[in-house]
């Protein structure tokens, strides 16, 4: 069996020969530059110079050499940068700083810094919906989206793994909470949901458009369609469930709908947080697959979640907690923490393994394999 029907065959809730393993498929479930340079060397790999595809986060795109050692099911098709734009990072004092093609200012330390935060919301100051209205969005049709998606693509089932195609950007929810600033966000949700409405039915055309064109390049060779938000914090959904059902879920419904319609694929979408209460809409809302399954987050139990959600649900990620034991526990606590996150979720297939997001900078080599090595052991069928 080969990758790509391994993880079909997970995806249609079947079981096949072992659970599929990814690291890298996603800019959701791939590993810090430090990370990666640490984890090759580790290995006795050839020093290279990491490809860093998602900059804020300084996350890498898994050359093909660690994804043949490490066995990884599936692959990331990347869209373009639009013709003209260009990182260009300027000195900020004690940061270094970019805008991204939206306006949005990132900045990372210089002294000790891994990731870039947002400083800068264009539209945090915005006071009335014409000056929302005014706002000028990138154009998802830049044909540099798309010069190397079929490329891509075609590489990547040539390898007979799985393709997964991501989108030019955070998901509709998330990019407005940037561009507002997140203060300013939580307050239009709950006095200016007219504005919140505008914003997000443009983000939906924004999508709409860039995933027609995608997948009409692409639909043929594509598995998987990645999207992503953050609705969860760490004890509770960071909004109501009625707020979600009344204006994100009918804009979401609207735009997975659409991406199925435009091809064959199953949809990916990511958050992190404690966000059991909202997973019925998210399924309502057309999700095929939930990602990363933040075990760590208040309500989030794998078993729980297993029984109450499986046969509707793949389940993406859940195989090791990032947060409290991949990056300080000892390898035999990160075994036994691998092996019953298996023997939970793997029953049934609907689950390919994956870590709780990207792993970060300062997770030992040691820790990764040990995860690794236990699913390689527990992960056939």
């Amino acid at each position: 069996m080969n990758a790509r029907n391994r993880v079909l065959q997970s995806l249609n809730h079947r079981e096949p020969d072992r659970v599929p393993f990814d690291l890298g498929g996603t800019g959701l479930s791939t590993i810090h530059r430090t990370a990666y340079g640490n984890l090759r060397r580790h290995l006795g790999l050839p020093r290279v110079e990491p490809r860093v595809a998602w900059v804020a986060e300084q996350l890498v795109v898994v050359d093909e050499d660690l994804a043949e050692r490490l066995a990884a099911d599936v692959r990331p098709v990347l869209p373009g940068a639009a013709s003209g734009f260009e990182y260009a990072f300027f000195d900020q004092g004690e940061y270094e700083a970019y805008r991204d093609e939206w306006g949005i200012g990132w900045r990372k330390p210089k002294a000790g810094g891994f990731y870039y935060d947002m400083y800068y919301h264009p539209l945090v100051n915005v006071g009335s919906l014409d000056e929302l209205k005014a706002f000028s969005f990138p154009d998802p049709l830049d044909e540099a989206r798309f010069a190397t998606l079929r490329t891509q693509a075609k590489a990547v089932a040539g390898q007979g793994k799985a393709v997964a195609l991501a989108s030019p950007c955070a998901g509709i929810a998330e990019v407005y909470s940037w561009l507002r600033g997140f203060e300013q966000y939580y307050i239009d949700l709950a006095l200016n949901p007219v504005w919140v409405a505008y914003m997000l039915d443009r983000l939906v055309e924004f999508k709409s458009a860039y995933w027609e064109r995608a997948l009409a390049e692409v639909g043929d060779l594509v598995d998987i369609a990645v999207e992503a938000d953050d609705l969860g914090g760490q004890n509770s959904p960071l909004m109501s469930p009625r707020t979600y059902q009344r204006l994100i879920r009918p804009r979401h419904q609207r735009l997975f709908t659409f991406i199925k319609q435009q091809a064959p694929v199953k949809v990916f979408y990511h958050t992190c947080g404690a966000v059991k209460k909202l997973i019925p809409d998210l399924i309502d809302a057309g999700i095929d697959i939930l990602n990363p399954v933040q075990i760590s987050a208040a309500g989030m139990d794998l078993g729980e979640l297993k029984r109450e959600f499986g046969r509707d649900l793949v389940f993406w990620g859940g195989g090791v907690d990032t947060q409290r034991v991949l990056g300080t526990a000892g390898p035999e606590e990160i075994r036994a923490h691998v092996r019953k996150n298996i023997e939970t979720l793997a029953p049934g297939g609907g689950f390919v393994f994956a870590t709780v997001h990207d792993i970060q900078a300062n997770v030992p080599p040691e820790n990764i394999m040990a995860m690794w090595e236990t699913w390689r052991e527990y992960g056939a069928y």
